[in-house]
């Protein structure tokens, strides 16, 4: 995949947001955040989910069919349910996508979370959908429609998220059907040139891997890029690579988004270095192992932490490719 270089420099989409954002002011917000992106020589543009409350809302916000309860998760995480199969109230996020095209022309990205992940956690039995599968299948419609439009716009990287594929337990759905459904969101008929469909499986590797659990995944789900967790080196991170069919992207999560500390510089490059072993780096690219804000109100990090965290990846970027992106 010759023009993988566009997107090295990467980051799963959602920034520390300011501390006095507020509906009215997310598009400046939005500007800013571009501005910053484009100093720390990002390959890769996304909105920051500046104007969504979380990593989730891009979906959750725009359809019908869904209920917010006052439950939260151990991550900050508001329990939503599914009380009727959803129904799509227009376009999710293409019209902050068509902004950011209009204001850089660095690659605009856009993470969503995937219809597998939101069908496994806002099932509930009983309510609306008869299963978690058939939720799942009208969740992977709205948002394979939402993907194709964003492409029509102008957007070039689209990553879908379900923490869940690398568990031992996917949640409501078994693990064939969450395959299923996220193939069903990411079947683009036609790759317009320079255009990936990501998916990351979980933001850590599990303690050991099961090799052919893992030759599903990859085999099950025709994602274009994987965005996998390279935060120690350890074996079963290799494994997950080492699974990773030659004609797919990699992108490496090299330094971690939830802790301050900076990585050693060397340290990470020997990392690199064994994946390299496996796997060709003309197909791979770097980025932090998550979002710095899944949810707005809990960001991992300051602001000035998460720049330094986005300056070693591109410093990592460019002693692995020198300066040709």
């Amino acid at each position: 995949m010759a023009d993988t270089f566009n997107y090295r420099i990467d980051h799963h989409g959602s920034l520390v947001r300011p501390t006095d954002l507020d509906a009215t002011g997310a598009d400046q917000a939005v500007q800013d955040a571009v501005v910053f992106q484009r100093k720390l020589r990002s390959t890769v543009v996304t909105d920051g989910d500046f104007p969504r409350e979380d990593f989730r809302s891009a979906v959750l916000d725009g359809v019908s069919g869904l209920r917010r309860t006052d439950e939260t998760g151990p991550e900050g995480l508001v329990r939503w349910v599914a009380e009727a199969l959803p129904k799509a109230n227009g376009p999710l996020v293409a019209d902050w996508a068509t902004r950011l095209t209009e204001l850089t022309v660095i690659a605009p990205k856009v993470s969503l979370p995937s219809p597998a992940y939101l069908a496994a956690t806002t099932f509930q039995p009983g309510l609306g959908a008869g299963s978690a599968r058939e939720l799942g299948e009208a969740l992977a419609e709205i948002i394979a429609t939402e993907i194709a439009l964003l492409v029509s716009k102008g957007v070039r990287l689209i990553q879908l998220n379900n923490p869940l594929l690398l568990d031992a337990d996917p949640g409501a759905l078994s693990y064939e059907d969450a395959l299923a459904v996220d193939a069903l969101a990411v079947g683009l008929d036609e790759r317009p040139e320079g255009v990936r469909i990501g998916v990351c499986p979980g933001w850590t590797a599990p303690a050991e891997v099961d090799r052919a659990r893992l030759d599903k995944l990859y085999a099950g789900i025709p994602a274009d890029r994987w965005i996998l967790p390279l935060l120690d080196g350890s074996e079963a991170e290799l494994d997950l690579i080492r699974a990773l069919p030659e004609d797919r992207d990699v992108c490496l999560g090299v330094v971690d988004a939830t802790v301050p500390d900076l990585e050693d510089l060397d340290t990470v490059l020997a990392r690199i270095d064994a994946v390299g072993e496996l796997k060709d780096l003309e197909d791979a690219a770097l980025s932090p192992s998550r979002g710095f804000a899944d949810v707005a109100s809990r960001p991992f990090l300051t602001t000035e932490e998460q720049r330094k965290k986005l300056v070693l990846v591109e410093t990592l970027a460019r002693y692995v490719w020198g300066n040709e992106f």
